[in-house]
């Protein structure tokens, strides 16, 4: 890969599987979800979000 000009990238990522993940996950979308900024923070998702699920 690396004589195709590619090179690893290695990167942590929370472990989906680990005990208490999910509560966690809720935890942060409620307060996220709470934020006098949710609005225009679903915006902003949205927008850069555009086309990315849909099917053709």
């Amino acid at each position: 890969m690396r004589a195709q000009g590619l090179r690893l990238l290695q990167i942590w990522v929370p472990d989906t599987t680990r005990p208490g993940f999910a509560e966690e996950a809720r935890r942060s979308a409620l307060a996220v979800n709470r934020s006098l900024h949710a609005a225009e923070d679903q915006a902003f998702i949205d927008s850069i979000s555009e086309g990315l699920s849909e099917k053709e």
